[in-house]
């Protein structure tokens, strides 16, 4: 994928690449710039004070002059931050309101994105795609502008969506359908995090969105679709995935197993990380996993398999067929 394969800083805030982001940045910045004058009047104004008006060697102690108000200076020192206040306030709702209201513009990509603990659920209903912990989305330039426009819920827990250079948080509540957009102008891999305390592994609930060009979606959206083929060297791998709890939890398509309780495994080896970040997706790390998730994830609500080392092993040779 070229230029997609970098994989870009989680915490470049002040580097946005989508429309989102960019007004959020130049918010922050305002909002800096005013914040930081403010500090160097006070500070310059309080360090003027204590120079000029230190105790002095020899200077008889006295009591300084007693001043008992001034209209003008109340005057000041409330109408100004009221209005600092004010211009703040007013470039922050004009911000959420550019953001917020934008309309949807045909061709639009539409992703629904639904948390769990401790892993994200990616759906294009348009596509008739089902993926884990990474977001693909076509790269959108201004000859030809392809937004992707997200419906955020969860399934369990309060959960909030946040890679810092495309878009600002957006909460997953239970029960709730909340929105949000992208246009990301760059190629990458763009690193996000679950923004909210959602149980052990908050921590590890990270997110990638990898920005390709239309050309390598199109290529990635037609490998999704497809279901595996049968290969006769794993097949006793497969056997032993359909005849366990596997396939109660997991979908393959081309399989029995039909479950939505944990991620959709088809395409399960063309992802870069396991366990939403976790780790990198090797198959020694697979085994690993598929052995007990707990050893890398701690509280990770899939159950150890407690499979046979020959059954362990026929199992991740098969799971590594899964691109």
């Amino acid at each position: 994928m070229g230029a997609a394969n970098r994989e870009i800083a989680r915490g470049a805030v002040f580097s946005p690449v989508s429309t989102p982001a960019s007004a959020i940045a130049t918010l922050a910045w305002f909002i800096l710039a005013i914040t930081f004058t403010i500090f160097l009047i006070v500070s310059s104004l309080l360090t003027y004070s204590v120079i000029r008006f230190r105790a002095r060697p020899g200077q008889e102690p006295r009591e300084p002059p007693q001043l008992y108000g001034s209209n003008p200076i109340e005057f000041a020192w409330t109408a100004i931050p009221l209005l600092i206040v004010f211009v703040m306030v007013l470039t922050t709702i004009r911000t959420i309101f550019d953001v917020q209201a934008a309309t949807e513009p045909p061709g639009a990509i539409h992703v629904r994105v639904i948390g769990h603990q401790w892993w994200w659920e990616f759906q294009y209903p348009d596509l008739g795609i089902v993926t884990a912990n990474e977001l693909h989305v076509p790269l959108s330039d201004p000859a030809h502008p392809t937004p992707t426009w997200i419906e955020l819920e969860s399934a369990d827990v309060a959960h909030s969506f946040w890679v810092p250079r495309l878009a600002g948080k957006t909460d997953l509540i239970p029960n709730r359908i909340n929105t949000m957009w992208i246009d990301p102008h760059e190629p990458g891999i763009y690193l996000g995090q679950c923004a909210e305390f959602c149980g052990t592994q908050h921590a590890m609930m990270l997110i990638r969105v990898v920005v390709e060009s239309r050309p390598f979606f199109d290529q990635w959206v037609a490998a999704q679709r497809q279901a595996i083929a049968a290969q006769d060297a794993v097949a006793r791998g497969r056997q032993v995935f359909e005849t366990n709890a596997c396939a109660s939890c997991h979908t393959v398509k081309g399989t029995r197993a039909h479950g939505t309780y944990g991620p959709d495994l088809t395409h399960l080896m063309s992802r870069r990380t396991l366990g939403s970040g976790v780790a990198t997706n090797t198959r020694d790390h697979l085994k690993i996993w598929v052995r007990d998730p707990a050893l890398m994830k701690p509280g990770a609500l899939m159950p150890a398999m407690n499979l046979s080392e020959n059954d362990l092993d026929n199992l991740v040779a098969w799971m590594g067929t899964l691109k």
